[in-house]
């Protein structure tokens, strides 16, 4: 298995540095870290960055070139996904569109379907959230019931959904919706639902850094048209997980690209606070550097893989568990070394400008929860690693 990368990768990296470089002027930066800001506004700045991605070509990056994407691959995405989080770029709004409906439209919808919505989802002028979790169906997906019931040549979905991301911005919604109730997976239908018409309520929810990022949606008897159907009815299921296994090894380099600046930010921290030379210190961090590098070689030996040509596989979840749990552990590490520092209110003025550790112990805690639980991962891990035998 070779872990290097070939010279054509690494002058696609030097392309996307300098690039980056160029256009992503500090102002970018210091607008969305102003607490100042408020969240509409912030929105813009986001959606203004994905609007100069798109127009340099670097979206949608291992599409099909007539869908607006590169027609790169596997690596060349994880190089991209590395170089934007080692540059600290603003997230993009439509990344559930871009990284999950799009490559859905791409391998699963019409051509109809493909012309109406990529454009605008790539420029950012339409933003997509995702339906898929509920109150009782997060990491039992296939619990969901959200239902779909015919009108006519369309459908009147009734149902909530929760944790939608960007959920209050958003100009549509992929939705998750029972079309059988007699066929726990293959009675889920894969709908596109406007979110502005009667019959949908979107809330936003307040979450411990004060934000509301995150949002609810309630349907009652919203109209989802049969032509914005994704594939076949009752073929949701098939197409929500397959789509799910595209973006494997996206993120391979991202996490540890992005800990890099964590990490230099906390050993600074230490340093100014005149406890660097402490074994006890030192130890931590050399724990934290260690671990960081590890996940770092586990993502190059991902990207290996899918370059040989090996199918996804249970990698995901080894990844999924491990970043976030670091995330936890070097987040609580800094507030441990650093001490009153590093509590200070969240977005207050007199934080460190390098980081925010009391808003990032806040939110890292997330991460041990969406994108499947922790608990799930080490489920998964257990039955197709370990061959472990399931719980009775």
């Amino acid at each position: 298995m070779d872990l290097q990368f070939k010279p054509e990768h690494e002058a696609f990296r030097r392309e996307l540095a300098e690039w980056l470089q160029t256009h992503l002027a500090r102002p970018w930066i210091e607008e969305l870290r102003d607490p100042a800001n408020d969240p509409d506004r912030l929105f813009e700045i986001r959606r203004r960055w994905q609007a100069v991605l798109n127009e340099a070509g670097y979206l949608g990056m291992d599409w099909p070139r007539e869908w607006g994407g590169r027609g790169a691959t596997a690596i060349e995405k994880a190089i991209y996904t590395e170089e934007t989080y080692r540059a600290d770029a603003p997230p993009i709004p439509n990344v559930l569109g871009i990284s999950l409906l799009g490559p859905a439209l791409i391998h699963h919808g019409s051509e109809e379907l493909r012309r109406r919505f990529i454009p605008k989802m790539l420029s950012g002028e339409e933003i997509w959230c995702q339906g898929f979790s509920e109150p009782d169906a997060g990491s039992d997906l296939a619990a969901l019931r959200t239902r779909a019931e015919p009108d006519g040549e369309d459908f009147r979905i009734t149902g909530q959904k929760v944790w939608t991301t960007f959920g209050l911005w958003a100009d549509w919604i992929f939705v998750l919706a029972r079309t059988d109730a007699s066929d726990r997976y293959g009675g889920i239908t894969f709908f596109l639902v406007p979110i502005h018409q009667k019959g949908v309520e979107v809330r936003g929810i307040k979450q411990i850094s004060g934000e509301s990022e995150f949002g609810e949606v309630f349907f009652d008897g919203a109209v989802a048209r049969r032509e914005h159907i994704v594939g076949k009815i009752g073929e949701g299921w098939r197409i929500a997980m397959t789509v799910l296994s595209y973006e494997r090894g996206a993120m391979s380099l991202a996490y540890p690209a992005q800990y890099d600046g964590y990490l230099e930010d906390l050993v600074a921290g230490c340093r100014e606070r005149g406890i660097l030379g402490r074994p006890d210190v030192r130890e931590k961090l050399g724990r934290l550097l260690v671990d960081n590098e590890v996940m770092r070689a586990n993502g190059l030996r991902n990207l290996a893989g899918f370059a040989s040509g090996e199918k996804p596989g249970p990698e995901a979840s080894i990844e999924k568990l491990f970043w976030s749990e670091y995330a936890k552990r070097l987040a609580d590490t800094a507030l441990e070394l650093l001490g009153p520092q590093a509590h200070l209110v969240v977005r207050s003025p007199h934080s460190r400008p390098g980081m925010d550790w009391a808003y990032e112990a806040q939110w890292c805690r997330a991460g041990t929860i969406y994108a499947g639980s922790s608990e799930i991962q080490r489920n998964i891990l257990s039955r197709r690693v370990l061959k472990l035998p399931e719980a009775r």
